[in-house]
């Protein structure tokens, strides 16, 4: 029998936000990506777009600044997004992370994202 997985959805990992739409960011989601919901992203600096988190980088793209809210398919082109930017609590199990994140990045990531009031929760 084949292995079937179910996506990620909003709900799952955002357990609260601020009224009126105040957690939320419009992004431009940099090319070449097919990003999903939850995906904790950063920032480039010198185009102010946004990609996936990336610990060894140093574009700016290193600093977590928030969740992706709904899944973003830039494959071919740069394509706007929404982030969870500031209070807000997430679940930590249904955050996605890049490949190879390391436990010690994990935690700075979530201590970046506790600087922007997005609380990221066990369990939650």
């Amino acid at each position: 029998m084949p292995v079937q997985s179910e996506q990620n959805y909003l709900g799952d990992w955002l357990k609260h936000e601020a009224e009126s739409l105040y957690s939320r960011d419009e992004v431009v989601v940099v090319s070449g990506q097919n990003l999903a919901t939850g995906t904790v992203v950063g920032i480039i600096t010198a185009s102010g777009k946004v990609t996936v988190l990336a610990p060894a980088a140093s574009d700016g793209s290193q600093n977590a600044a928030g969740v992706l809210l709904l899944g973003v398919d830039a494959s071919a082109a740069d394509k706007g997004g929404v982030i969870i930017a500031r209070h807000a609590i997430c679940s930590d199990k249904k955050l996605v992370w890049p490949g190879g994140i390391t436990a010690p990045q994990k935690s700075t990531a979530i201590g970046q994202l506790k600087t922007l009031g997005v609380l990221v929760r066990e369990g939650a």
